[in-house]
């Protein structure tokens, strides 16, 4: 069975880089461009998901999405966070994320540690 792993980001480059290498590693996965798909999180049922810190068009930031997935989405959901935010590790400390990778980013380097939060 394929893992699903749900990228939200506002930057449909990164986004569409992030489809094709997760794609092409075996993964399901769901792209979204806002936040939207975080409240949706039931129907897509991910099992990992990457999340940008800043979302624009969106009133949430995602470490703030990332807290309220954590504290009412009964399953445990990795998240990994990945951001150019200078401040990135304590945003990702408070917010409860798994991990937190800074842009810009090694792509065989974020496919590892995704791989690893999965086990």
């Amino acid at each position: 069975m394929n893992k699903r792993v749900l990228i939200i980001d506002d930057d449909e480059d990164i986004l569409d880089i992030l489809h094709i290498i997760f794609r092409d590693a075996g993964f399901n996965v769901v792209i979204s461009n806002t936040g939207e798909a975080a409240e949706n999180i039931h129907m897509v049922n991910p099992d990992l998901i990457l999340l940008d810190v800043r979302i624009d068009g969106y009133p949430k930031r995602g470490d703030q999405i990332c807290a309220e997935i954590k504290a009412n989405y009964p399953k445990k959901l990795p998240i990994v966070l990945v951001s150019a935010e200078t401040d990135l590790a304590m945003l990702a400390n408070e917010c409860g994320a798994d991990l937190y990778i800074q842009k810009p980013f090694d792509i065989y380097d974020l496919l590892l540690k995704v791989k690893e939060c999965l086990e």
